[in-house]
């Protein structure tokens, strides 16, 4: 692919379905955008096309240089990816829903295998995992597991808050293994958010969206500019604390809970705190659970291995 975006066809679906992976996982609290970024190998190609929306691109844009700014930056890339993720969570919103709710188990297994296969892909950017990188993946995964088993609280719906959820939501849908979506479960916003895209119609739902897309939008551009120094500058480091992000997030894909407490909250029940456990014997829900962990760790172990290739052949 171009270092400034897509230009063949192929380049441009296989780029759009990646958002549409992306988008299907930043719908989900517990899974991350930013892994799904990862595991099809776009993660840096996305940091460095963040990092090029900047004063020059802007400056060039509002002398109507559209073209010359589209050229020397990565706009293109930005939005086969991002109509991907959009179109994702427009038609997906409602079909995550349901299956979160209706088959709960099987999603989170597939999940679960997709992340535990992409720790084994990262790992390989650690050459040793020992001294301080031992650290910093102790560190991050004490980080993921500390956020992931926060209680959700109720929070206030002005726009100040909308903005500050999407700013902050942003951050964690670009970092591999925080969810954003969790994050607003958190913040006790997340069905708030999502209600207003599948009804974005309704009351003052295209406001909320515009304010929430505007957090996000400068938490992106800020957030990602830090972690592109971090990879450039502590590479190593950085992919050790990354690769704990995502130990300590399977905590919460883990498929099996049982909830402990939960409160009633504006006529819906919230649920506060949960446990893992594992099943007391196979029937066949838990195997179609372990198939479909099976199925993910093995989708993202030979794309990765493909990826490989690919490079290598590329050198």
């Amino acid at each position: 692919m171009n270092s400034y975006g897509p230009r063949e066809r192929k380049e441009i679906v296989i780029l759009y379905l990646k958002g549409l992976l992306m988008g299907m996982a930043d719908l989900i609290p517990g899974v991350s955008g930013g892994t799904i970024a990862f595991i099809t190998g776009i993660y840096d190609d996305l940091l460095t096309a963040i990092s090029k929306i900047n004063g020059d691109f802007l400056k060039k844009l509002f002398s109507k240089k559209y073209l010359e700014a589209i050229e020397e930056s990565s706009a293109r890339f930005l939005v086969v990816l991002l109509a991907g993720v959009g179109t994702s969570i427009i038609l997906f919103a409602r079909l995550m829903h349901y299956l979160m709710e209706n088959h709960a188990v099987p999603t989170w297994s597939l999940f679960f295998g997709l992340i535990l296969a992409s720790i084994v892909a990262l790992s390989r950017n650690v050459k040793k995992v020992v001294g301080f990188n031992l650290i910093w993946i102790a560190l991050g995964g004490g980080f993921a597991y500390a956020v992931v088993s926060l209680v959700p609280v109720e929070t206030p719906e002005n726009y100040a808050f909308i903005f500050f959820c999407g700013f902050i939501a942003i951050m964690a849908m670009i970092l591999p293994g925080l969810s954003g979506s969790f994050l607003l479960l958190i913040l006790g916003k997340y069905q708030f958010i999502t209600g207003a895209i599948k009804s974005p119609f309704a009351g003052n739902n295209l406001i909320i969206m515009a304010v929430f897309s505007i957090g996000a939008i400068i938490g992106l551009l800020l957030f990602s500019r830090i972690l592109k120094y971090f990879l450039t500058n502590f590479h190593e480091a950085t992919m050790a604390f990354l690769i704990g992000v995502l130990i300590g997030s399977l905590k919460k894909v883990w498929p099996w809970k049982k909830v402990l407490e939960t409160r009633v909250i504006r006529g819906k029940v919230k649920v506060l705190t949960e446990a893992n456990f594992l099943p007391d014997s196979i029937d066949q829900t838990v195997i179609m659970a372990i198939f479909l962990a099976v199925f993910g760790f093995a989708f993202v172990y030979l794309l990765e291995k493909f990826a490989g290739r690919k490079n290598e052949q590329n050198v």
